[in-house]
């Protein structure tokens, strides 16, 4: 197994767009032909739009997009602009009358990082699929990703900035990647076990356990900080049913969870999309393997490729 490029597993464009002085953004996946899709959704605050439609006992058959976007439940305006976007271009399910396009969307809280007021819209949504192609999207401060942080258990103070992040990887034919908006509570660790993003301590020089602080607090019942969410899109070339693409979201959990700890809180919404774009045959267990793996290590790019801005520290400046 080995890694490739994010945009190599085929049949999508991704575009960005963001407001950086407001910190917030979106990120829109748009699908070549309508596609199977599945969602799993593991944190105890979302905020989605048309998500009921991936339950593999509904109708759908498919996608033709997926919103990621900023603006806690503010931003779920913002697929209209998708759906104008495919409307105008005769995409969507044909119901005989019309064309419906299928956005489903879900919304990160970043509305403590910049302007709370200023929140994507159908206006931003539908600039993001004009910026949609098919090179490689930008990674760490850009779309949904904008207004990302980590390691809030403390407050805003003692954050860490995050953001957007890509991973890929092809066995044999089959390929698979995963894309990823980090906006978690918890802290983040590498491969090896090592935090190397989240809390810091008081003094901002270094980092701090989240978990060993929160264990510490267990007989306080101190609330948990609720501005979080990490939302995550799983890409496959291989043909797939929709209850198949179910099972997959949900293994692909177990790479936030090596990532992200504690992870799945009350105070997140931690939600995965997967979507199956092509028709190489493709074992249900081999890809959930694979997507947990690149939802790893696009959770570490993520934090690793975000600048220090509005007043949360970097990775790159914290070494």
């Amino acid at each position: 197994m080995n890694e490739i490029g994010i945009m190599e597993v085929g049949g999508f464009r991704v575009g960005h767009a963001q407001d950086v002085e407001s910190a917030t953004g979106c990120t829109v996946l748009l699908c070549d032909r309508m596609s199977p899709a599945g969602l799993d959704v593991r944190g105890g605050g979302p905020a989605s739009r048309e998500s009921q439609i991936l339950s593999p006992v509904a109708a759908a058959e498919g996608l033709n997009a997926v919103l990621l976007s900023g603006g806690s439940a503010f931003g779920l305006d913002a697929a209209g602009g998708v759906q104008r976007y495919l409307e105008e271009r005769d995409i969507g399910f044909d119901t005989g009358v019309a064309k419906v396009p299928l956005v489903s969307q879900s919304c990160l809280f970043d509305l403590g990082v910049g302007d709370k007021h200023i929140r994507p819209d159908g206006a931003m949504a539908y600039q993001a699929c004009e910026n949609a192609g098919y090179d490689a999207p930008a990674q760490g401060n850009a779309g949904a990703g904008t207004g990302c942080s980590v390691g809030k258990y403390r407050g805003m103070a003692r954050a860490m900035k995050s953001g957007f992040g890509t991973f890929a990887l092809q066995a044999g034919a089959l390929k698979v990647g995963a894309l990823v908006a980090v906006n978690a509570l918890g802290d983040i660790y590498g491969p090896d076990g090592t935090q190397i993003a989240g809390l810091l301590n008081p003094w901002r020089t270094g980092l701090s356990s989240t978990l060993e602080e929160l264990f510490q607090d267990a007989s306080q019942a101190a609330g948990l900080f609720p501005g979080n969410t990490t939302l995550g899109v799983v890409v496959t070339n291989a043909k797939l049913t929709k209850t198949q693409l179910t099972k997959i979201a949900g293994m692909t959990h177990n790479g936030y969870a090596r990532a992200i700890r504690p992870v799945h809180t009350t105070a997140d919404g931690d939600s995965i999309y997967a979507l199956s774009l092509g028709d190489v045959p493709g074992d249900v267990n081999v890809v959930g393997a694979m997507a947990a793996q690149a939802m790893e290590r696009a959770i570490i790019r993520a934090v690793q490729s975000s600048a220090s801005a509005y007043g949360l520290i970097g990775w790159q400046d914290l070494q």
